[in-house]
């Protein structure tokens, strides 16, 4: 039952934000929504049934894999540099800042190095939860996460504005 009504504030603050028109408002209320009960006290911790974590995982997996396709494909050619970059710079800033996280902030070691890892929200949490941390790792990306789809679309308009400052060649 617990689950249910964790499933319906999710549902329900995640369909309200659909109309803010903010990017991924489904994904960010249903965060808020299940997240706000969830610090509200007013249930248990949701149970979630053996495997159905993994078959999430695998539905959020094969939405993304649909999203790829020939025109990916051709556009990976010619931005493979700039992905490859990205990546490897994203990995090792979040290698470094997890790192420090630990060292001066008292963080567990691997809580820090996966909260401050580049991948998604999910993804991440998943990995924490075979190493026994997924409730804290999904706490730092749930905040990274919140805090980017509020903060990257205005800077993004910003930057891309009549009047923003370009970074010369």
């Amino acid at each position: 039952m617990n689950l249910l009504l964790y499933t319906l504030a999710g549902a329900s603050v995640g369909s309200l934000l659909i109309l803010s028109g903010i990017p991924a408002a489904p994904l960010l209320g249903a965060i808020l929504g299940s997240g706000i009960l969830s610090v509200s006290g007013q249930l248990d911790v949701a149970s979630w049934p053996i495997g159905t974590k993994t078959v999430l995982g695998i539905g959020i997996g094969t939405v993304i894999g649909t999203g790829i396709n020939r025109e990916t494909l051709a556009e990976l050619q010619v931005i493979w540099k700039p992905a490859l970059v990205i990546t490897f710079t994203l990995l090792l800033t979040g290698i470094i800042v997890g790192l420090l996280i630990h060292r001066f902030l008292g963080v567990d070691k691997i809580v820090a190095l996966l909260g401050a890892a580049p991948g998604g929200t999910i993804g991440m949490t998943l990995v924490g939860a075979e190493f026994g941390v997924g409730a804290a790792v999904a706490a730092l990306h749930a905040v990274r996460l919140i805090t980017v789809l509020f903060l990257i679309p205005p800077i993004v308009n910003l930057l891309t504005s009549s009047g923003s400052i370009d970074i010369p060649k």
